[in-house]
C-alpha cells in the first residue's frame, strides 16, 4: 500500500475518535512548520495505542536536524527503521542527515533504500527534494529539480509538490505564488491540512478574514484538526475579535491533542471578551485539575472581581494569590492587572497598609508604570493621609511625558492638604506642602490660562499662612476676586458650585467688613445662585441693612 494511502486511512480512524492521540497530529504540526509543538506532540503521543513509532520517530529525527542535533537526528531515524525496517521515510531521513554532515554518497546511498522500500511515491520524492533543499537549495539545485520532476511523472496532482513549491516561493517572498501553490495543493487533496493553514499564514496578519474563510474550510473537512482549530482561533485573535477567538479556544482546549499553554490564552481572551463568569469556572476547573497552577489562580481572581456575587470572597482570594506570589516571586510572576486589582481588594477591606505593601513591589519590579503611583496615592488618600498621598502622586507626575492641567490640579489638591494636616504639628513640613501646592497651581495657570482653579488655590493657602484672625479677612481677597471673574466667565460655573460658594461667601463678608454692604450682598446673593434652598442664608442676607 502506498504511503499516501495508509496516511488517508490514519486520518479516516482518527477523525472516527476525537480522543485518540496517535503520530498524527505532530506530523501535522511539522508539516505547517510548527516544529516546538510537533515535537511535543510526538514525544507525548509516542507509546499511545496506534501511534506508528516508525513514522513518529521520522518526524522527530527530521525535527531534531532543524535543531542541528544531528546525533539526536540518527538516534530517532534508527529507532524508526528498528520499529519498522519497511518503512523507507526513515532512511530519507539518514540521507538528509547524511547531507547536513556534507556526505553526499552516503546519502544518495540511504535515499535509493528508501526509494526501493517505499516504491513511486511522489511523497517520497519531495521528501528527498526536501532533504536536498534543507542542505543547500544553491548547491544542490539540479537534485532538487531532478527530484521534483520525478514526483510530477509518479503523480502530478500529489499535495507535496506544490506545498514544497509554495515553500519555496514562500522563501523568496513571493506571497502570491506561494498561496497559489498552496491553494492548488489543497485542491488535489482536501486532506492536505498544512495546505490550508500555510496559506492561512500568509494572509493571517495582513487579511485575517482571508485566514479565518481558508481555516474554516480546513475544518469543514478535518473538524478534529487541533492544528486547524487552534489556528482558526489565533486567527479571530489576530482579527482583534476576541469573543470569536474565546469561543474556537473553547472548542480546541477540548481536544486531547492541545497545548497546556493555550489553556492560559484560552483563559486570557474569557477575560478579555467579558465572559467573567465563564473565565471563573473554566480558571476554577483548571486548578482543581492543577491546585499549583498559578496562571489559573490568577484568572479566577480577575474573573471573579468583575462578578458582583463574589464580592465576599475577594479579599480570601486576593490573599491566596498573594502567597502563591510571594512563595516563588520569580516562577509566579505578577502582571499590572494582579497588583492593581489585590491592592484594590485590601484598600476596601479597610487595610491600606497592605494595600501600600503590595503597590510599592509593584513600583519597583514595574518602575515605569505609572499608574501604580497614582493608586497609591489614591491609596494614602483612603487612609486620610494627604502627604503620603502627594508624595506617591509626586511620583506619578515624575513618569508622565506631559502632565495636563487636572494632572497638576489633583497634586495642588494633595499638597495643599498635606500642608493643612501638618499645621499645628509640623509647620517647616507643612509650609513646604503650601509651596508645593502653590507651584502647581502656577503649572496649571501655564497649562490652561484663564481657568479660576489656580487663583482659587493661591487665595485658599494665602488663608492657612495667615499669622491672624484679622489677617484671614483679607488675605485671600484678591486671588478670591480673580478667580470670581474667571468663575463667571467659565462655560457651566455650576459644576464648581461648591468652591463658588467658598469664593462667593468669603467676599461676601470682606465687603462686609469694609461697611461695604451692597457689594456684601452682591456676593451673597451669588453664593444663592449656587444654593437656593439655603433658607437660613436667605434669611441672613434679606436681614442686611444698607
Amino acid at each position: 500500500m502506498k504511503l499516501r494511502t495508509l496516511f488517508a486511512a490514519s486520518l479516516a480512524a482518527i477523525a472516527m475518535s476525537a480522543s485518540a492521540q496517535t503520530h498524527l497530529e505532530g506530523a501535522e504540526y511539522y508539516k505547517a512548520d510548527q516544529l516546538d509543538n510537533a515535537k511535543e506532540l510526538l514525544l507525548r503521543n509516542l507509546n499511545n495505542a496506534g501511534t506508528d513509532k516508525a513514522i513518529a520517530n521520522y518526524y522527530l529525527g527530521l525535527i531534531a536536524i532543524d535543531e542541528n542535533k544531528l546525533d539526536e537526528a540518527q538516534k530517532y531515524f534508527e529507532a524508526g527503521v528498528q520499529a519498522n525496517p519497511n518503512y523507507g521515510y526513515n532512511y530519507i531521513g539518514l540521507g538528509g542527515m547524511a547531507l547536513k554532515k556534507g556526505d553526499k554518497k552516503a546519502a544518495e546511498e540511504q535515499f535509493k533504500k528508501g526509494e526501493s522500500l517505499i516504491k513511486k511515491d511522489a511523497g517520497a520524492e519531495i521528501a528527498i527534494a526536501r532533504a536536498y533543499y534543507d542542505a543547500d537549495p544553491v548547491l544542490y539545485a539540479k537534485e532538487i529539480e531532478k527530484r521534483v520532476a520525478k514526483a510530477r511523472k509518479i503523480n502530478l496532482q500529489a499535495p507535496e509538490i506544490y506545498i514544497f513549491e509554495g515553500d519555496q516561493e514562500k522563501d523568496k517572498k513571493n506571497w502570491g505564488g506561494a498561496a497559489g501553490k498552496y491553494e492548488m495543493a489543497k485542491s488535489y487533496n482536501a486532506n492536505a491540512t498544512e495546505a490550508y493553514v500555510k496559506y492561512a499564514n500568509l494572509y493571517t496578519q495582513v487579511n485575517p478574514q482571508y485566514a479565518v474563510a481558508m481555516l474554516k474550510e480546513l475544518l469543514s473537512v478535518n473538524p478534529t484538526s487541533a492544528l486547524g482549530q487552534r489556528e482558526l482561533a489565533n486567527a479571530y485573535y489576530n482579527k482583534k475579535d476576541f469573543a470569536d477567538a474565546a469561543r474556537e479556544y473553547g472548542v480546541y482546549v477540548q481536544n486531547p491533542n492541545h497545548f497546556k499553554q493555550d489553556e492560559d490564552r484560552y483563559a486570557l481572551l474569557l477575560f478579555s471578551s467579558s465572559e467573567f463568569q465563564k473565565g471563573y469556572d473554566y480558571a476554577t476547573k483548571l486548578l482543581a485539575e492543577n491546585p499549583g497552577n498559578f496562571t489559573a489562580r490568577r484568572f479566577q481572581f480577575m474573573n471573579a472581581a468583575n462578578i458582583p456575587a463574589m464580592k465576599d470572597q475577594l479579599v480570601p482570594m486576593a490573599e491566596e494569590l498573594l502567597a502563591a506570589h510571594n512563595a516563588n516571586p520569580a516562577a509566579n510572576k505578577f502582571a499590572p492587572i494582579d497588583f492593581t486589582l489585590i491592592a484594590e481588594e485590601f484598600t476596601n477591606a479597610k487595610r491600606t497598609e497592605e494595600a501600600m505593601a503590595v503597590l510599592n513591589e509593584a513600583i519597583k519590579e514595574m518602575p515605569d508604570n505609572a499608574n501604580f503611583n497614582k493608586q497609591l496615592a489614591m491609596t494614602y488618600l483612603e487612609a486620610n493621609n494627604f502627604a503620603g498621598a502627594s508624595d506617591a502622586y509626586e511620583g506619578y507626575l515624575a513618569k508622565l511625558e506631559q502632565p495636563d492641567f487636572n494632572d497638576y490640579s489633583q497634586q495642588a489638591t494633595f499638597s495643599f492638604y498635606a500642608g493643612v494636616e501638618n499645621k499645628q504639628d509640623n509647620p517647616a513640613k507643612a509650609d513646604s506642602y503650601f509651596q508645593k501646592a502653590y507651584d502647581y497651581a502656577t503649572k496649571m495657570e501655564a497649562a490652561l490660562p484663564g481657568n479660576y482653579k489656580p487663583y482659587k488655590i493661591y487665595g485658599d493657602i494665602a488663608l492657612q499662612r495667615a499669622a491672624t484672625d484679622a489677617e484671614v479677612k483679607t488675605a485671600a481677597f484678591p486671588m478670591y476676586s480673580e478667580a470670581a471673574i474667571l468663575l463667571e466667565k467659565s462655560e457651566n460655573p455650576s459644576r464648581y458650585a461648591r468652591d463658588a460658594k467658598n469664593i462667593y461667601n468669603y467676599l461676601g463678608n470682606y465687603y462686609l467688613d469694609q461697611k461695604d454692604v451692597a457689594k456684601a450682598k452682591e456676593n451673597f446673593n451669588k453664593y444663592l445662585q449656587y444654593d437656593p434652598d439655603n433658607a437660613d442664608y436667605r434669611k441672613f442676607v434679606e436681614g442686611l441693612k444698607e
